[in-house]
């Protein structure tokens, strides 16, 4: 049983503090790496929950594994997320409150993988054409990026 349903299965849908890490991953042309998710179609960065007696970067590589086949190697902090902001309450009524760390990559291997289970697409994209059906949770990281703030970014 993974953490997240074994915590649940102690605390049923109540508010639980949950940590989420994730990649902006650039490709050599400077294209970001966006994952069309297969729970909502909507393109967002790779990532996911952190599981019991992982590191965030341990997280975030995993995550970033697990849904586009590629193996990222050095990370760099681009900025912590938290507060109510960040509060969300699943469509199962499970809710949250939660710590979303996001990091940039531009070191990684392996070959993309175009489908999977959470994956209906992995792409890289020009900064300029990002999809317009951008996962919601998403936005403000992606406006952060394209602003000029300076790093890390905490929220």
């Amino acid at each position: 049983m993974d953490y997240i349903k074994k915590l649940r299965s102690m605390v049923g849908n109540e508010k639980v503090i949950m940590v989420i890490a994730g990649a902006f991953v650039f490709d050599g042309e400077n294209r970001l790496l966006l994952q069309q998710r297969s729970d909502t179609g909507e393109w967002g960065l790779p990532g996911g929950f952190m599981e019991m007696d992982e590191s965030v970067q341990e997280t975030a590589k995993r995550e970033v594994l697990e849904e586009t086949g590629l193996r990222i190697k050095e990370l760099k902090l681009f900025g912590i997320y938290s507060g109510s902001n960040y509060d969300k309450t699943f469509p199962n009524g499970d809710q949250v409150s939660m710590v979303q760390i996001l990091f940039t990559c531009r070191d990684y291997e392996g070959q993309l993988i175009k489908q999977n289970e959470e994956s209906l697409n992995n792409k890289f994209y020009n900064l300029e054409g990002l999809p317009k059906n951008l996962f919601s949770d998403h936005q403000a990281f992606l406006k952060d990026l394209m602003s000029d703030q300076q790093l890390p970014i905490f929220k």
